[in-house]
């Protein structure tokens, strides 16, 4: 063979022929096998594959966890057990979640495999034979039929009547009428290349054959099993993020340790007991709770997301869900009801929506819809077959026009099946009498009508009727409607051998329009996601006209944005399409390799971007974008597989709801955050200050303790913290926009430096009026009951604790639980003589709590002060 290559859709049927060396007939028995050995089984490439003990090992890559891991190491050193386990278990509790995670997403190759049909009808030698579809080589004749999946990518060579269902690779809801002729534009994208039938596409009419002219990896769905297998996956924001907080408490950790370490030899202190201080002071410095809390805050916002029909696949999914910025979403099967519907009718020179059922003419319309029609009815009632005839007969069952029973019913005296050249179909059935039913093309159908029904009455078709009839025609086709037109005519006869004749001299019914129509509830979402500033894309196999209006209908245009079209996109360079993506609200006619293009440059200006998808063809984009976004339901495992998160409802609001929730969990992430880091400066400068003024404020055991009993608890309940009221009324966050600005350090350092001094202040009383050993267990009481105030006052940005102060149950039992273990402590004297503490009488214990609510009164003023602001502007 000259090349496994070529552009076969620009070549005639003899020119691929001879080009594959090969004939009509099939190749011999011999030869195929001698060409199966050369260029291999038609099968799509494994792809490398990683072992699970290469994915858990992956997962320690990160910073953080060899500073927990550390910090473990630094725990048993100093006998500190209870930390070591807590650490070590989050450490593994993170990695075998990734482990697991990471191996479902291996599953997506494995899932395109399967999608290929197993056994395929070959001539071999001039006879027919069955054989695995695996076997197929270049050159091999198949023969196609209704209900069969094509086996590999052919070049037809024959069609009858063939039309062929591609949406699992175009994206396009209605099946192809595939053709034989050469196609003459070069630029043609699979959607139009109507000459050709391609793996994973499936035949819903008709017959027909075609050699094969690519196999496996060669077949356009072997060119995305490729790109699913090389397109690398990103880190999600929030991985960013943490990546960033990991290195800053590295370097924090290190210097704290250092300047302890060595403030305490200059003032005297002891090397041994310094060197414990620094360490434990160092560990302190890392909230040893920061991963378990956002482990188990994602984690719980999965849950919750399930319940509202978004299944997460990889737990950061949740987060960047919420800060997506772009949502490129297929059309058919997530905007769209993928399912084609009559919308309008034209009737007695009137057109009427499809619901309007008054005219008097409407009953012989659904006659000729119902008999005209080659699908059929499922036992559980359902109409299956051809898109475009399943419309019709929804039509007249959901219009009650006709029943259920009828249509099982009805029976053909003689027929003139469908054909590409006379684009009309003819069922005769016979009533006192024969009555020849036809549909087609309304242009074609128009010229072989004399007459016209207008309100039961037949009169001569005139020019002005014929454009009247026209211009509804074109109306609905502006509209992006398929058309077709319906006629009837009494014969004589059941004989249709003279077609001419029995397709001559009808009577035109009238026109419906049909359409994918968008779903109810989309155009509610695309305003949702504008008014949250998330910029709503359309990506489609379908044609222009079509999503235009789909796309004009939900809100996604209008705006100024423009569509265009994969062969426009095809011209463009990278460079050249980056300029123009924020001009563009849809891209039609596109390709699999135009969907990647589109996210990647979207992701190249920095946005974070959401792809939604059902097809095979989504799977590479769904793999590229920052977050992939699957439909359940007519979501092809390929697409499932590639996804961070799979709709369960297939529905496009669903999507606004795990927005909202992911926007809600990172908000709360966030105040997690300011929560631990600052509660954890509190405790080194306290630590800090009283090293310097050469005070021993607290020994090892106290930091420790402290950090862990008051950090994890609050902070996870802040984690589960109920969204803000404006969480979907302003802009998705910037993700270039480090995680820590510069407001939030401010705060972190400003709530750290006040919990510090308070404890300071009440150590320094305490050894005004009692003993040092007073002194400390006062501080040791207070700054670990200031930490949980803090907590209580952390829960909203701006928002009064005291106007919805048990609304979170969270927080209010790891506020109980924590102050509990924090006063045992104290209270139990074994527990006591550990750490060495003092017992305390009740005015001891009301100067805790007095200097405690100190911090919360500073948080309430801090936040009247930000309303205040925020109101004057």
């Amino acid at each position: 063979m000259k090349s496994m290559h070529a552009a076969y859709h620009l070549l005639g049927v003899e020119e691929s022929l001879s080009h594959l060396e090969t004939t009509a007939q099939g190749l011999s028995p011999q030869e195929a096998q001698e060409r199966l050995t050369k260029y291999g089984e038609n099968k799509l490439s494994e792809g490398k594959k990683k072992s699970i003990l290469l994915i858990f090992l992956e997962q320690f890559k990160n910073v953080m966890i060899w500073v927990l891991l550390a910090a473990a190491l630094i725990s048993l050193i100093l006998k500190e057990v209870p930390d070591a386990i807590i650490i070590a278990l989050v450490v593994l509790l993170n990695s075998v979640m990734g482990t697991i995670q990471e191996a479902k997403a291996e599953a997506a190759l494995d899932a395109l495999k399967e999608m290929a049909a197993p056994m395929a009808k070959v001539i071999r030698g001039g006879n027919v034979v069955e054989l695995p579809a695996k076997d197929l080589v270049m050159g091999d004749v198949v023969l196609l039929e209704a209900g069969d999946n094509v086996p590999a990518d052919l070049r037809l060579i024959e069609s009858a009547s063939l039309k062929i269902i591609e949406a699992a690779l175009t994206g396009e809801s209605a099946a192809v009428e595939k053709v034989i002729d050469a196609i003459e534009d070069e630029n043609a994208v699979v959607g139009d290349r109507i000459n050709m039938a391609y793996l994973g596409s499936a035949v819903s009419y008709g017959r027909g054959a075609g050699v094969v002219c690519a196999t496996g990896s060669d077949t356009e769905m072997g060119k995305i099993a490729d790109k699913l297998a090389e397109t690398t996956k990103e880190e999600t924001p929030l991985q960013r993020k943490m990546g960033e907080i990991s290195k800053i408490l590295s370097i924090g950790v290190v210097i704290i340790a250092a300047v302890i370490f060595g403030v305490g030899l200059l003032t005297g202190r002891e090397v041994f007991e310094m060197f414990l201080l620094a360490v434990s002071l160092a560990v302190a410095a890392i909230p040893e709770g920061l991963a378990t809390v956002v482990t188990v805050v994602l984690a719980l916002g999965m849950k919750r997301m399930a319940k509202r029909g978004a299944i997460i696949r990889k737990l950061p999914a949740v987060e960047t869900l919420g800060g997506t910025q772009v949502i490129c979403s297929d059309k058919t099967g997530t905007l769209t009801q993928n399912r084609m519907t009559v919308e309008k009718i034209y009737v007695d020179d009137t057109l009427y929506e499809a619901a309007d059922t008054s005219s008097s003419s409407v009953k012989m319309l659904a006659c000729c819809m119902a008999i005209c029609n080659d699908a059929n009815l499922s036992e559980e009632g359902h109409a299956v077959g051809d898109p475009t005839e399943t419309a019709l007969m929804d039509y007249v069952l959901t219009q009650g026009l006709w029943d259920e029973h009828t249509l099982r019913t009805r029976e053909r005296a003689g027929e003139i099946p469908f054909d590409s050249d006379r684009k009309l179909m003819s069922v005769i059935i016979e009533d006192d009498g024969y009555r020849n039913f036809v549909k087609g093309a309304p242009d074609i159908l128009l010229s072989r009508c004399t007459k016209v029904t207008i309100n039961n009455e037949i009169i001569p078709m005139d020019d002005t009727m014929r454009q009247n009839i026209l211009d509804a025609n074109k109306g609905l086709a502006d509209d992006a409607l398929r058309v077709l037109a319906f006629a009837y005519k009494d014969v004589a006869s059941k004989d249709t051998s003279d077609v001419l004749a029995t397709e001559s001299d009808l009577t035109f019914i009238g026109l419906c329009g049909e359409m994918d129509p968008p779903r109810q509830e989309a155009a509610d979402a695309v305003a949702a996601c504008r008014e949250a500033g998330i910029t709503p894309v359309m990506i489609t196999g379908d044609h222009r006209d079509t999503a235009v209006a789909i796309a004009t209908r939900l809100g996604i245009l209008g705006d100024g944005r423009e569509a265009i079209t994969g062969a426009e996109i095809e011209a463009m360079s990278d460079t050249e399409l980056e300029q123009i993506v924020q001009h563009t609200g849809v891209y039609a006619r596109v390709s699999p390799e135009h969907k990647v293009r589109i996210v990647d440059a979207w992701q190249r200006q920095g946005m974070v971007v959401a792809m939604t998808g059902d097809g095979v063809n989504d799977a590479p984009a769904l793999k590229s974008a920052d977050i992939g976004v699957g439909m359940g339901i007519t979501g092809t495992d390929v697409s499932k597989g590639a996804s961070d998160m799979v709709l369960t409802d297939d529905n496009f609001a669903t999507i606004v709801k795990a927005v909202r929730e992911g926007r809600k969990i990172f908000t709360n992430i966030k105040k997690a955050v300011k929560f631990l880091l600052s509660s954890n400066m509190g405790e080194v400068l306290a630590l800090f200050i009283a090293t310097l003024a050469g005070f021993s404020i607290f020994k090892p055991v106290h930091i420790l303790w402290i950090n862990l009993v008051t950090d994890t608890f609050p902070a996870l309940a802040l984690g589960v913290e109920k969204e803000e009221d404006d969480v979907m009324r302003h802009s998705p966050r910037n993700p270039k926009l480090p995680f820590f600005s510069k407001a939030m350090w401010r705060e972190i350092v400003i709530h750290g430096a006040v919990e510090g001094l308070i404890a300071l202040g009440i150590y320094l009383l305490g050894l005004k009026l009692y003993t040092p050993q007073v002194a400390t267990t006062l501080a040791f009481v207070t700054l670990g009951l200031t930490q949980l105030f803090h907590a209580l006052g952390g829960r909203f940005e701006t928002r009064s604790f005291f106007s919805s102060p048990f609304s979170n149950k969270s927080m209010i039992l790891a506020f109980a639980v924590s102050a509990l273990l924090q006063v045992l402590v104290v209270i139990i004297p074994p527990i006591r003589n550990v750490f060495e503490l003092a017992a305390l009488g009740g005015i001891q214990w009301v100067m805790c709590v007095g200097a405690s609510l100190l911090m919360l009164i500073y948080s309430e003023i801090e936040k009247a002060i930000k309303r205040a602001k925020h109101h004057t502007n």
